[in-house]
């Protein structure tokens, strides 16, 4: 189309937008009683495409390093990219603040929750604005898919070519980590009318975050050790071969372990069971269905009364975005999406679980079918669509992620709180960069996981129980399994998840020295590095979100201004592998007894959905007082909670921050409401490979690997730190600490205790 051509097209979008302001909807909603956020339309000039801005760090930077390897076709598809409008400071604003009352219990505006229109018409973009975008789309020959109801992002659909032509980027190939992607090689760039209306367009790059979960193990149960053994060969602990009895199998633990460890069986006595509450695990491929009935038979959750369903969310009027990713078989289904569904049943073993699977393949969003599924249940004007909480467990770092894709994350929690949704996202499995999913952190520094880093969901990080290493097995755990396969007989302390030479209670209990010490003794040991290791609960700072004031209460709160990672921790896995949860799949079901193989996994994606799961017996304990069952973002309330018992970010801490300690045990901190985790840290190791070029930063060397896995030549390795020039305490990112810490946030939960405080926080009867 001519460039005059579009200029009258657009005349009629742009005379529409010169009316004066239109007030929103109106609405019996409580929450927005008094509340006016009517404005002017913000396009108010011709759109010409000769006339254009560019929209800063809409590309990803990082590809500047990386190895380029052509252009796209033009005639490429690129379907369901979504652009992401800007809305006005003031309605963003009003947003945050309405939130805030929301979450307060003195407010009129407590948990009075919005739906996907309200949230539109009262915060989203102007009617008229989204005419003159929608119009320009179409004059560049995109196909419109819809809008969404938010009102802050279009779905359209196009080729390369288009895009090259409409916002001036060239869509290429780079390869990185021997992987080959596609990514704008350049910032975008708009119409200068629409410019104030638009952040950027998600979908330009198909970087996919991964689940964050470990590698499953495949083991057989040997009957006269009560132990399962691997199948394959597992590494030793680096620096010390004999640190964990390999030989004698690894400690499967089941639901009813969870349940005693967190105390969510006291209120399954009292019938707090999740019934009534959704928690939709969202995934990017689907499971066998048959897993779910079999997990709840084999560890005898049937009597609860919870439900399954596996299906594709989609808007009304469907914009297509979410088909079916497939995987509803034994062979090619996701291990993710099966450790979701079954440990969030473990927890809440009435509630229903949805599965939401979309299929990354129908989108290059970023986050693709993750992100397609979480936004289209969040946007789904049927009230029965929307789940009460959200679970997701994959991510990736900020450093990897574009400024609309990031936008286009914190927009959507932020409206999933209005609408009273909880939302729980794994913190990470590589220490302080969550990108690395348990493989070595190279070539970049400290970074945070991008989905978890809005300040309206809850970040879950992971924890490790002490006992092995302590040598207090017996204390906590029977020798012989119950009826169910479980063996815990209480809580059992806890430390970070660290399965580096960082784990400063490996290194001390292991070989009475300190982690740096113990890291240059296993260069000894493992010349080559192949038991270097980066795999750790992850916690860091981010570099796009500032501190939420409900982060800044709590004794040991980072005296920075980013949202910081994690909010609270659950079990994740073991220093040296020696502990996993089982799972029943579809090509190793879980038979009686055991007799067939059988699946072992762990990870911050086990950590997410168990935290779902209790979070479900807390809104379940809530409605049963008459209060709402939507509790909206959970982690301000954790905060405040936590302020009770480990006192406020300034002055002496009260007694009970000591009590709380999770080294204290089950008798220790009956009473707490969270286990203060003050044992390791998740300072992991780093490399920094010569032939690659890239420098490491946060990272202290120690040493020089001389071939690195003998294929990479001379590598430096180290721990993760917030100095290059000395490793200790204060300097490892991150050490484990009194308060909120890095490496674990809170800490941990007792199920009971936290449902009775929430109760006395919001005045339930």
């Amino acid at each position: 189309m001519k460039t005059e051509h579009v200029m009258i097209a657009l005349s009629i979008a742009l005379a529409f937008a010169t009316l004066p302001s239109i007030t929103q909807a109106s609405s019996s909603n409580p929450a927005l009683a008094g509340l006016n956020t009517a404005e002017a339309p913000r396009v108010n000039q011709a759109v010409d495409n000769r006339v254009v801005s560019s929209l800063s760090n809409t590309h990803l930077a990082f590809l500047s390093h990386a190895t380029a390897a052509g252009n796209v076709d033009d005639a490429m598809p690129m379907n369901h990219m979504q652009l992401i409008l800007r809305r006005s400071d003031q309605r963003a604003s009003a947003a945050e603040s309405l939130i805030a009352q929301q979450h307060d219990p003195s407010s009129a505006k407590f948990h009075q929750w919005l739906s996907p229109e309200e949230v539109g018409s009262t915060f989203g973009v102007h009617d008229a604005d989204i005419a003159a975008v929608k119009s320009w789309l179409t004059s560049q020959g995109f196909t419109v898919n819809g809008v969404y109801p938010n009102k802050m992002q279009i779905d359209f659909s196009g080729t390369a070519g288009q895009v090259r032509q409409a916002f001036h980027t060239q869509e290429s190939r780079f390869v990185v980590n021997h992987v080959t992607h596609v990514a704008n090689a350049g910032d975008i760039s708009v119409p200068t009318a629409l410019r104030e209306v638009i952040v950027g367009v998600a979908g330009l790059n198909d970087f996919h975050p991964q689940p964050l979960n470990k590698t499953p193990q495949v083991t057989q149960f040997d009957r006269s050790k009560g132990k399962f053994m691997l199948k394959q060969t597992t590494a030793t602990t680096p620096g010390h071969p004999a640190a964990v009895n390999f030989v004698g199998g690894a400690r499967g633990l089941v639901p009813y372990d969870m349940q005693t460890i967190y105390n969510t069986s006291s209120l399954y006595a009292s019938g707090l069971t999740g019934a009534g509450i959704n928690i939709a695990v969202v995934e990017d491929q689907d499971m066998d269905v048959s897993d779910w009935p079999n997990f709840v038979a084999q560890f005898g959750l049937g009597g609860y009364g919870g439900t399954f369903t596996q299906f594709q969310p989609q808007l009304t009027p469907s914009t297509g975005n979410c088909t079916d990713p497939g995987g509803n078989d034994p062979f090619s289904e996701s291990i993710e999406t099966v450790l979701d569904s079954e440990y969030s049943t473990a927890m809440a073993p009435g509630a229903n679980i949805w599965v939401a699977t979309c299929s990354d393949s129908n989108s290059t969003n970023f986050f693709g079918g993750v992100f397609a599924a979480a936004d289209n249940l969040i946007n789904n004007t049927n009230a029965a669509g929307r789940p009460n909480i959200i679970s997701a467990s994959y991510g990736y770092g900020e450093g990897f992620t574009d400024a609309a894709s990031k936008t286009a994350i914190d927009l959507m929690w932020a409206q999933a709180d209005l609408e009273g949704i909880s939302v729980f996202i794994s913190s990470g499995d590589s220490g302080s960069n969550p990108s690395y999913n348990g493989s070595i952190i190279n070539g970049v520094g400290v970074d945070a996981n991008s989905f978890a880093t809005s300040s309206n969901d809850t970040a879950v990080g992971g924890t490790d129980t002490a006992d092995v290493l302590d040598g207090t097995t017996s204390k906590y755990f029977s020798s012989t399994l119950n009826s169910v396969y479980g063996s815990a007989l209480s809580y059992v302390p806890e430390l970070t998840w660290n399965q580096s030479c960082g784990n400063t209670l490996a290194a001390t209990k292991l070989v009475h020295t300190t982690a740096l010490q113990f890291c240059k003794n296993a260069l000894i040991y493992d010349p080559y590095g192949y038991y270097v290791t980066s795999e750790s609960g992850s916690g860091g700072p981010s570099s796009v979100d500032a501190k939420p004031s409900w982060q800044r209460i709590v004794h040991g709160a980072a005296k920075d201004q980013s949202r910081d990672l994690p909010d609270v921790s659950l079990f994740a896995g073991s220093y040296g592998g020696y502990s996993w949860v089982i799972l029943c799949t579809g090509y190793y079901p879980c038979a009686p007894n055991f007799t067939t193989p059988t699946v072992l996994e762990g990870g911050t994606s086990l950590s997410s959905p168990m935290m779902a799961g209790i979070q479900a017996l807390i809104d379940q304990g809530l409605a049963s007082d008459g209060l709402s069952a939507n509790q909206g973002n959970a982690a301000p309330t954790f905060y405040e909670l936590a302020r009770n018992e480990y006192g406020g970010a300034t002055g002496n801490p009260p007694g009970s921050l000591a009590a709380c300690n999770s080294n204290n045990g089950p008798t220790g901190n009956s009473k707490c409401v969270f286990r203060n985790i003050t044992e390791g840290g998740n300072s992991t190791q780093c490399i920094q490979i010569a032939a690659f070029s890239q420098v490491t930063p946060d990272c202290y060397f120690y040493g020089t690997i001389q071939n690195f896995e003998q294929f990479y030549g001379p590598t430096l390795v180290g721990l993760t730190a917030t100095s290059t020039t000395k490793y200790n305490s204060t300097t490892a990112a991150y050490a484990a600490q009194a308060g909120w810490s890095f490496a674990n946030g809170l800490g941990s939960v007792n199920a009971g205790n936290l449902l009775t405080a929430w109760k006395k926080f919001v005045n339930a009867p």
